[in-house]
């Protein structure tokens, strides 16, 4: 059994930096979030709590906002998770975190070992600029988070199906 594990992150406080947990409200509202081969969870600004949550899980998908990508807001990047790695990362504001995921996701490497996916972790970031202190997100970005969900969950049926997507 394939066990996948969804992460959304964002701060509901600063406007569109909410998508990542928009993508799992949705997802929630939409399938069953306490099925067995299932885990969706809505990390806010958490990082390091990451590493708990991805403990003896298959397949991981992340979710996050990015800003400064130089592509129009709302923009969908579906990305292994060793780009997001291996990406220089000198402004502080890329991801609106203290400990950033991907930071975590390193550690988690290292600590879990065997019970660590690493070669099974998608990233994806919908491009935001404005993240100043609002709650509510643009209706671009609302659309993208509804596109994306809408997105996971084809790929989540098509995997179940015959065993491909995401």
């Amino acid at each position: 059994m394939i066990k996948t594990a969804i992460l959304g992150f964002g701060n509901p406080v600063r406007s569109d930096d909410a998508v990542g947990c928009e993508v799992i409200r949705l997802l929630k509202e939409k399938l069953d979030p306490v099925h067995e081969k299932l885990t969706i969870i809505d990390m806010g600004t958490s990082a390091f709590e990451v590493l708990f949550s991805l403990k003896n899980h298959d397949r991981i998908l992340l979710i996050d906002g990015v800003i400064h990508s130089g592509h129009e807001d709302g923009s969908l990047f579906k990305l292994p998770a060793e780009e997001i790695q291996s990406a220089i990362q000198d402004d502080p504001m890329v991801f609106l975190h203290s400990l950033k995921w991907d930071q975590a996701l390193s550690y988690a490497k290292k600590i879990f070992r065997d019970e660590f996916p690493e070669d099974n972790i998608t990233v994806y970031l919908i491009a935001i600029t404005d993240t100043k202190l609002s709650v509510g997100m643009s209706e671009v970005i609302q659309r993208s988070a509804h596109n994306l969900a809408n997105k996971i969950i084809e790929d989540l049926e098509l995997f179940e199906k015959n065993g491909k997507g995401l």
